[in-house]
């Protein structure tokens, strides 16, 4: 390096002095950073030598600056982590001999963009004035930006944002809103320099309780949790604490919470847990509390309660009730329906109800003996009741009930009933007459039977001394109390009004009022009569009373377009009375017959209904057919189907499952058709299917039933030959089939060739039915004698024991009618119909009646069999076989025997008053009486005779059972005791019909 400045010599001297340079040759150094310098001289150089600011030598191996010799030319100054006192000029002198050179450096250390406290993330509690800070530091001192979310904020637009002279960026009222990222940016110009932090700022916000429900009501006692609900919002998320009386509640068997602590469930609640509860939630910015109050009911209970005793009209009496409860239960007293409240509780002040808090007393002044009883104390509030009874007890004299008056007539026993009500029980009754206690050596016809609670005296009076006053005394420790009863003459009723008469063709409805006076007991029957106006016989017919009273009678058998009269009278026990004057009416015209009744019933297949129907009049022409026709609801009626006259019911199976369906049947004469008769029904649901077997387990089941075959048959062979036993010994042993055999193996022979529906009708019998005579056995009631009770059991067991000699096992013959194949129905209904013989009046033919034979009219006090009961049980079932040819028919007209009646010894058993009927009058009206059968009670035309005789060949025999109907309380009295059996022939199916007739099975 030259300096022109210097003088010439000096000049000269540095031209033979050393030439140094120092890279780099000027140095700017950043705060901590290290740096070195190389010295390098040209040529050789002895000594390199570094001199620091100051002009001191730097030594080598120092720490902070270190010198290092590279080679005989260069020299390293190190700068390790520069301060500012390592600013300043820098020199390097080079020698060699009395050569030297030099050079210097100028270092400057400067301050970068440093960010000494820029924390991430920083966190505000919202509302609060939030200070975000950033320290940066430089030399010269940096420019700092703020951004959010990438954009420079504004602040000039919002207020709330400052930068404060610290560089830090201040946000007043923060929110939660305000919440993100924060960028802090600091800039050097001159350096062209720059840095940044990001800085997440987290806003918490406060915790705030909502309560839905600041007071919440539970039951106390009763097994049920009650819940209290704070609902917490805030952030970061509250935890939720419970407190009661600033003890912290725990999750245990008595409290239970869910996950964020917000709703707790109280166990069990009691009355204890009633009172205030503390809801606390806290998280980073604080903590907020809620009270919550629990209000504990409690049911009302009834806590004392006595029973009283006391006695009739001696001394008052007074129940007491406490209750507990919250809120207080309110207390009110009952005995049976009436209710007793606050106050005097009637009108005369005997009962007098008085309440207090807790309890309440109900006080009878004048005790009486209906009093006694049952008394319930309830205490009621809004959230429930309690109930407990107290019982009465009053001690009190018999006291005597009865009918004060009873009517019989001479030979008819009677019973006079007194019924004694007293406490205590143990009652002592006595009957007296004239002063003379009963029954006594004078009197054979009384007789005294005794309960715990009456005493019966039963009179057959024989002549007009036995009717009259008699006395009943009654005794118990109490006192006594006596009463008299009378004992009356019964009349024959009075004559019943008839108030109209409804004519049809054949029949006409009597409607009536009953008699004025019933003679002291009750009419037990009527009797119509009636004729042609002015001229004939009197027609007649009885109608049995059932259920208390009749209205409404109906005379059947009547010409169409004629006059007649009618007349109705009344029968009692004690007899028939007169007449009412008679009624002029005139029949209709021959017409359209009136609609059947109809009844359904499902079958037990589910998808199959029997529809029975009852024949209404028939217009004054016989019913020719019947025609049914049904339909799914949604889809086209069936094929008409013409069922004959004498059809009863029909079964139509195989139905569509859970489909409803409409029926309606029309009944037809020559005149025209009636009405429709409709109905409706619904099939069932579709049962489920039996799973199908593997073949496997259907080849090995068959495998064993072959097995077990041929095992059984190996067993009867052997018992055949050995002991001359077994089933083939039974089949060989026959001397052969009978007609019965022949007729089933020649049903084999008619082939079904029918693949269309099935229409199965079954028939029944020609039925006669026995005689009912109004003068014959007399029915049973209020004053038939109390004596023989064994004898309707032993009538009854009797006629069993007579049925089981009878033969009653016949077979219904079955006609299968195959219809065309060419059928386009592909439907599979089976219709079934019951027949029964065809008949324009559905009575018999009446005939003039006996005079009736006066019946009692009280109950004996045994159990009884009644009439009817009798009769069915000695009715043999009467079957008929049919036939194709009905003039090969035979009649049977040998009747029943009737068992030879024993009279059984009498008993002196007390049968309980008000039955209606007697054993004694049970028994001779069975044993006076033919046996009637079920089928022939239904059937007017029928015979109780029995068929022996085998018919033609038929085809295969199907018993079709037939049950029985209800049997007719009819008791008007044909015109023959019996018919002979007749059978009509099936009618043929209409083969002129577009679907497939249905096969008919007869019976």
């Amino acid at each position: 390096h030259r300096n022109p400045s210097l003088p010439p010599w000096e000049i000269l001297k540095k031209t033979i002095s050393l030439e140094v340079q120092i890279t780099p040759s000027h140095g700017e150094i950043s705060l901590g950073e290290s740096k070195f310098f190389m010295c390098e001289v040209v040529g050789v150089a002895k000594h390199i030598d570094w001199f620091g600011p100051s002009g001191d030598r730097i030594e080598p191996n120092r720490p902070d600056i270190t010198v290092t010799r590279n080679d005989e030319s260069s020299s390293t100054l190190t700068l390790y982590k520069a301060g500012t006192e390592n600013a300043g000029t820098y020199k390097c002198v080079a020698t060699n001999g009395d050569q030297q050179g030099e050079s210097t450096v100028k270092v400057k250390i400067f301050q970068k963009i440093t960010f000494t406290n820029a924390p991430s993330p920083q966190e505000f509690t919202e509302g609060d004035n939030a200070n975000i800070i950033c320290d940066v530091i430089s030399s010269p001192p940096p420019t700092v930006l703020w951004k959010y979310k990438g954009a420079k904020i504004q602040l000039e637009k919002d207020v709330r944002f400052k930068v404060l002279s610290n560089n830090h960026l201040q946000i007043r009222g923060i929110k939660k809103t305000d919440e993100g990222l924060y960028t802090c940016e600091g800039r050097l110009m001159a350096r062209g320099e720059i840095d940044l932090r990001v800085i997440k700022v987290v806003v918490n916000v406060l915790p705030t309780i909502r309560v839905w429900q600041s007071e919440v009501n539970a039951t106390a006692d009763v097994g049920q949790p009650a819940m209290l609900t704070c609902a917490v919002d805030g952030y970061p998320e509250p935890m939720v604490t419970w407190t009661r009386n600033e003890v912290v509640l725990e999750s245990g068997e008595k409290y239970s919470f869910n996950e964020d602590g917000s709703e707790m469930t109280i166990m069990d609640v009691t009355k204890l847990d009633e009172g205030e509860y503390t809801c606390i939630a806290k998280n980073k910015a604080g903590e907020s509390e809620q009270e919550l109050s629990l209000r504990v009911f409690v049911k009302p209970k009834i806590t004392y309660i006595v029973n009283q005793s006391t006695s009739e009209m001696e001394e008052q009496v007074t129940l007491t009730c406490e209750a507990s409860g919250d809120p207080t239960p309110t207390i009110s007293w009952s005995y049976g329906e009436r209710v007793f409240t606050e106050g005097e509780q009637s009108l005369d002040g005997n009962v007098v109800v008085r309440s207090d808090a807790r309890v309440s007393s109900l006080t009878l002044k004048y005790v009486k003996y209906t009093d006694a009883g049952q008394y319930l104390c309830t205490a009621r509030s809004a959230i429930g009741e309690d109930d407990q009874p107290a019982y009465l007890e009053v001690r009190y004299a018999p006291k005597i009930h009865g009918a004060v008056a009873v009517y019989t007539w001479e030979g008819n026993a009677v019973n006079i009933s007194c019924e004694v009500k007293a406490h205590p029980s143990d009652v002592s009754i006595v009957w007296l007459r004239d002063g003379l206690q009963l029954p006594n050596s004078n009197t054979t016809n009384i007789k005294i039977f005794r309960s715990p609670s009456a005493s019966y005296l039963q009179i057959t009076p024989e002549s007009e001394n036995d009717f009259g006053s008699y006395n009943c005394t009654a005794s118990n420790e109490m006192g006594t109390e006596s009463k008299e009863f009378l004992l009356i003459q019964a009349e024959v009723p009075s004559a019943p009004s008839l108030s109209e008469v409804r004519p049809f063709s054949t029949t006409a409805q009597i409607q009536f009022e009953e008699p004025e006076s019933t003679g002291g007991v009750p009419v037990l029957k009527y009797r119509a009569e009636w004729r042609m106006q002015g001229r004939g016989s009197w027609m007649q017919r009885v109608y049995e009373i059932q259920d208390g009273s009749i209205g409404e009678v109906t005379i059947t058998g009547l010409k169409p377009e004629t006059n007649y009269e009618v007349k109705l009278s009344a029968i009692n026990g004690k007899g028939e009375g007169e007449s009412s004057p008679a009624e002029f009416f005139k029949t209709e015209p021959v017409r359209n017959p009136n609609p059947p009744k109809l009844e359904g019933a499902l079958q037990p297949k589910g998808n199959s209904l029997k529809v029975s129907w009852i024949k209404q009049d028939d217009g004054g022409s016989p019913i020719l057919h019947y025609l049914v026709r049904y339909k799914p609801v949604t889809s086209e009626w069936k094929q008409e189907i013409k069922l004959p006259s004498g059809s009863e019911y029909v079964v139509l199976s195989g139905l569509e499952w859970d489909t409803e369906y409409n029926i309606y049947v029309v009944a037809e004469n020559q005149k025209g058709k009636s009405q429709p008769a409709t109905m409706s029904f619904r099939t069932t649901t579709e049962p489920d299917a039996i799973p199908a077997l593997s073949m496997g387990i259907m080849l090995w089941a068959g495998i064993l039933v072959v097995v077990f075959v041929l095992l059984l048959l190996a067993v009867d062979v052997t018992c055949y030959f050995v002991n001359k036993c077994g089933l083939i010994m039974c089949l060989c042993g026959k001397s052969g089939t009978g007609t019965k055999g022949q007729h089933l193996e020649e049903g084999k022979a008619v082939k079904d060739e029918s693949k269309e529906p099935i229409v199965e009708t079954v028939r029944t019998e020609d039925e006669c039915t026995a005689n009912h005579n109004a003068a014959g056995p007399t029915e049973p009631n209020e004053t038939t004698p109390l004596t023989e009770p064994e004898l309707a059991a032993y009538t009854a067991a009797l006629a069993l024991e007579t049925l089981s000699s009878v033969a009653t096992n016949s077979d219904t013959a079955t006609a299968t009618i195959d219809p065309a194949q060419d059928s386009p129905s592909s439907e599979t209904t089976t219709l079934t119909c019951s027949l029964s013989t065809p008949a324009n009046d559905p009575s018999p033919t009446p005939v003039p009646a006996p005079a009736p034979t006066p019946e009692s009219n009280t109950n004996p006090p045994t159990p009884v069999l009644s009439t009817s009961d009798v009769e069915a049980k000695m009715a043999p079932l009467v079957e008929q076989r049919g036939s194709n040819a009905p003039e090969e028919q035979e009649k049977i007209n040998t009747p029943p025997q009737t068992p030879e009646w024993t009279k059984p010894q009498k008993s002196g058993t007390p049968i309980p008053p008000k039955r209606r009927h007697s054993p004694k009058l049970a028994a001779l009206n069975a044993k006076g009486s033919p046996p009637v059968s079920p089928l022939a009670a239904s059937s007017p035309s029928s015979s109780p005779a029995l068929n022996t005789k085998k018919p033609a060949p038929s085809p295969p025999v199907t018993k079709v059972p037939t049950q029985p109907d209800t049997v007719a309380l009819d008791t008007e009295t044909p015109a023959k005791t019996a018919s002979s059996l007749a059978t009509t022939a099936p009618p043929k199916p209409d083969r002129d019909s577009d679907t497939a007739w249905p096969r008919f099975q007869w019976a």
